[in-house]
Parts: structure tokens; C-alpha cells; sequence
């Protein structure tokens, strides 16, 4: 062999050597490790299945916000982390499996599995299980998935379900336990409680599984992938719909999901713009009646309703939590603070595949965006008329004032953006509020989107003498973000006194 052949022959050693090392290095980055939940023991059971998972699931996103979900039960009662976190730290184990089902896996059988995480502090649970049938033909609802012109006038009660005998079940290990419910009301009142829910729709479907034998557990259809149960009340509006979000989050990273489980809407509501985000944080959605026949599900979690998360929670009842850094809450814990609602909106923000690092949240170069979050007319849902209810008399008259005040304004570039969010895709809603300096709006639905606000976003919050609710307040100070409110005493907001607090807000920003 010549020099030359023998400096080729190396070349081409070191490039393979080196392509082999920058595969390890990406895949590293871009697979979410296995969970770090030693509560998601049950998930890992899809061994035969990880691969076929891996190619349908979305990887969990990098969020500079996370910090770890793992079980503690040392979380203390009503403490930031016990609202916020994974204060589900009492473990009910309603229904185990056979006790070889770890090793060969239950395509042949084993038994169906059962459990719950109870929160003192929010009074709630978070369930899961496996071997779970779903019959849609006994759920009372109406189809859902809808265009909404063709379900004009449908009434609300028709797209809550119902749960008939036999809505649910699961296959027994034990055939001495068959035909019977898999809990009893004592449970549901210590586990799924009521509370000033007067239809708990996760309670009802819970007391709707019975115990079948494995003969009875038959099945047109298997999803083996994890799937998120959800039921959503008032689906068209932002601010219970981002409860709806944040609770379907919280249960998939409290029962250690790997990836980024399916969705399953347990409700027959018609299709709405909000749906873009879920299918954007999630793997896939289906609604419950779409599917035609028995469907079995490998792993199932019941998301809890958005009434019972803290974000709900905390207009009723002090939460007295403020927003922190993840890297201040490592380097000093502290109960009273939380970064939670931060790592929230850095997911919403991923989902839709914004940069979400340290390094990409300065606020753009070519000036300060002021985005005033507008009310405008549209058709919410089936019983709703199209008429938005003002909350700002004079909105157009301060918008067109504030717009005349940045024309002429020198001292520094100021962009003005009209969110007309009613109109625009749910993603170019987060764009907009990620980009903004200043977020500016009447109290309205459309500013729960400050949980996606990068951490230096000021709040201006104009509020009438009739709508003074602490929403946005509260949000913000769990976001740790700079708020202010202007309050009028009727709907009608002086634009030169919006102008001057604006101009007040700019200057503290260096502008």
C-alpha cells in the first residue's frame, strides 16, 4: 500500500469516526431521556411498542423552566409546588395487574391496572390506568368535531357525555371480581370530590368502569401509545380553556410520560380555534365518538378538569404564590414561589416551534412592540349570538390614540400591534405575544395568553367599574411578570391617561 492509499484509508477512518460520534452527540439532544418519575413504572411497561411509540409521539421539548417532576411526598400543604406542581403525592392503587406483567408484557392478557394520585392542596386526582375499553355507543353526546355553522343553536347539555352502563371497563385479574364497579362511592368522595362542580364528568366516568373478564374484553380497535382522557366545559374561551391546557400538561408530566401523549376529547363539542394549540403541545386528537367501535387503551390518563387546577382555584381561594426563575428556585428553594406557569407557556411557545432559550428572549432589535389585545365580534360557539360585550367603551378611539402618540413618538422605535386575535391563527396569537414589550388590553379572555409572555413583558390591564376580577393580576404575579391596572370608573378609559401610563412604562424600559 502507497502513502496516498494509506493517508485515504485514515481519512476515511477519522470521517466515520466522526459522523458516528455526531450521531450519538444529536440524538442525545434531541430524544427525551426516559422519564425520571419513578411513578411512570407502568408507562415503561410498552417495551414491545417503544419503537412504534417513538415514531407517532412528539418528544417533550428542552424549556429553560423545567425543573423536576419527580415525586415528593415532603411537598408542603398549600406551598407553591402543592398548586402548581406535583403536589399529587398521595398514591392509590385501586387495581394491580398480574405479577408478571412487568416481564412478558400483556398483549396476551394480565389484567387490566388502576391508580390515583391525590393532591390535598388542590382536592384533586390524577388517575391512570391500563387495559381501559372505551364504548362510545354508551356515552350519551352529541358526535363532536363539528364545523360549528352546522351545530348552530345545539344545546350545551348535549355535549357533555353521559356515561351509560358499560361506558367503560376493564379487564379483571381476578374472575371472583368481575361484574362489578372498579370503585365504590366512598372512594369517589374521598378521591374525585365534587366540590362546587355540579357535573364532575372525570368523577362520573370513573364511576362508570366495571370489571369484565378476560373473556368479555374484546376490542375492535388497540391505541398502545399513552393517552390523555379529557372532557372540556367552556371550550371556546381562552382563559378555561388554558386551565383545560395547563391540567392536560400537569397529568402528563405527573404519571412520567415520555413523550407527548395522544389526546381523546371525552366531549362532544364542535371544533373551535383554540384546538390548534392542543394539537400543537400534543401527539394527535380524536374525539370519543369518532371512533367507530370498542376502542382499548394500553394506558390511559384521566386529565382533571380545569376547575380544579389552581389557575381556577385562585380567584375563590388565596394562592399566595409569586413567579421565580427555575435557576433562583435550584439555587434557593422557596415554598411561597414558583416557576411552573413559566415552563407552561415556554411549552405552549415550543409547541408551535418558537425558541424558547435564555438567548432568544430579548425583545426584537428593531424596537419595542406594544401589543394592545383587542375585543372584537366573532361566533364563539353554537349558543353564542356573535356580539362580543364591550369592556371598553372607546376601545377604537384610545387604539387610534395611542397609534397617533408612537407616530410622532422620538426617543426611541416603537411598533404598535393591533391584536385582533378573534381573527388570527392561535400561533400567530403566541407570536405576537411573545414578541411583545408591552401587552395592553381591556379584561378580557384574550389576555390569559400572558402565560406565554417572555419574562421582561410589561402588563397594562385597562378594567371597568363592573368587571374588577383579579384573572390577569393573578396570573402575572405567578409569572413574576411587572403588572399594572387602570382602573375607570365606568367603560370609558381617557386615551391620554392610557398614553401616560404607557409613556411611563417605556421610560422604565430605557425608551
Amino acid at each position: 500500500m502507497n502513502m496516498n492509499e494509506r493517508r485515504l484509508k485514515i481519512f476515511l477512518s477519522l470521517f466515520v469516526l466522526s459522523s458516528i460520534s455526531l450521531s450519538l452527540y444529536f440524538s442525545h439532544f434531541h430524544h427525551t431521556p426516559p422519564s425520571e418519575n419513578h411513578q411512570s413504572s407502568i408507562g415503561n411497561r410498552h417495551g414491545l411498542t417503544e419503537n412504534h411509540h417513538r415514531l407517532l409521539a412528539k418528544p417533550w421539548p428542552i424549556l429553560p423552566s423545567y425543573l423536576s417532576w419527580s415525586l415528593n411526598p415532603k411537598v408542603p400543604f398549600r406551598s407553591c409546588e402543592g398548586y402548581f406542581g406535583n403536589g399529587f403525592t398521595r398514591r392509590i392503587d385501586v387495581l394491580k395487574s398480574s405479577p408478571d406483567d412487568n416481564q412478558k408484557f400483556d398483549l396476551a392478557g394480565g389484567g387490566g391496572w388502576f391508580r390515583c394520585f391525590y393532591s390535598e392542596t388542590l382536592r384533586s386526582s390524577i388517575c391512570e390506568g391500563g387495559r381501559i375499553r372505551m364504548n362510545p355507543e354508551r356515552i350519551r353526546m352529541s358526535i363532536g368535531g363539528e364545523k360549528l355553522e352546522a351545530v348552530i343553536g345545539r344545546g350545551e347539555d348535549e355535549e357533555l357525555p353521559v356515561f351509560d352502563s358499560g361506558a367503560f371497563d376493564m379487564e379483571a385479574v381476578d374472575k371472583s371480581s368481575t361484574d362489578r364497579k372498579l370503585v365504590d362511592s366512598e372512594f369517589l368522595n374521598q378521591y374525585l370530590q365534587n366540590g362546587a362542580i355540579s357535573k364532575h364528568t372525570m368523577r362520573d366516568l370513573v364511576d362508570s368502569i366495571r370489571l369484565v373478564s378476560a373473556r368479555e374484553f374484546q376490542c375492535s380497535e388497540w391505541i398502545e401509545e399513552p393517552t390523555l382522557l379529557v372532557t372540556r366545559f367552556e371550550y371556546a374561551n381562552l382563559f378555561h380553556t388554558v386551565t383545560d391546557w395547563y391540567s392536560a400538561y400537569v397529568a402528563s408530566r405527573v404519571t412520567g410520560l415520555p413523550y407527548r401523549p395522544n389526546l381523546v376529547f371525552i366531549d362532544g363539542h364542535c371544533v373551535a380555534p383554540l384546538e390548534e394549540t392542543w394539537r400543537a403541545m400534543f401527539s394527535s386528537l380524536r374525539y370519543a365518538k369518532n371512533f367507530s367501535g370498542s376502542v382499548c387503551f394500553r394506558h390511559a390518563i384521566l386529565s382533571p378538569l380545569g376547575y380544579e387546577t389552581a389557575l381556577f382555584k385562585g380567584l375563590t381561594e388565596d394562592v399566595n404564590c409569586h413567579g421565580a426563575s427555575a435557576h433562583d428556585l435550584m439555587q434557593n428553594p422557596d415554598e411561597k414561589k414558583t416557576a411552573r406557569l413559566s415552563e407552561f407557556g415556554e411549552m405552549i411557545r415550543a409547541a408551535f416551534g418558537f425558541p424558547v432559550h435564555r438567548q432568544h428572549t430579548s425583545k426584537p432589535a428593531n424596537g419595542h412592540n406594544i401589543l394592545f389585545v383587542r375585543r372584537e365580534d366573532y361566533l364563539a360557539h353554537p349558543r353564542h349570538g356573535g356580539k362580543v360585550e364591550s369592556r371598553l367603551t372607546n376601545e377604537q378611539q384610545v387604539f387610534d390614540a395611542i397609534k397617533n402618540w408612537v407616530s410622532n413618538h422620538l426617543e426611541c422605535k416603537i411598533n404598535l400591534v393591533n391584536g385582533l386575535f378573534a381573527h388570527m391563527p392561535m400561533k400567530e396569537q403566541v407570536r405576537a405575544i411573545q414578541d411583545a414589550s408591552v401587552i395592553i388590553g381591556a379584561h378580557g379572555a384574550g389576555l390569559t395568553h400572558i402565560v406565554s409572555a417572555t419574562p421582561k413583558t410589561v402588563i397594562l390591564e385597562v378594567i371597568s367599574s363592573e368587571y374588577r376580577r383579579p384573572h390577569f393580576a393573578l396570573i402575572a404575579q405567578w409569572k413574576g411578570l411587572e403588572y399594572h391596572a387602570m382602573h375607570l370608573s365606568g367603560s370609558y378609559a381617557n386615551p391620554q391617561d392610557v398614553i401616560d401610563k404607557l409613556s411611563s412604562i417605556l421610560r422604565s424600559l430605557g425608551c
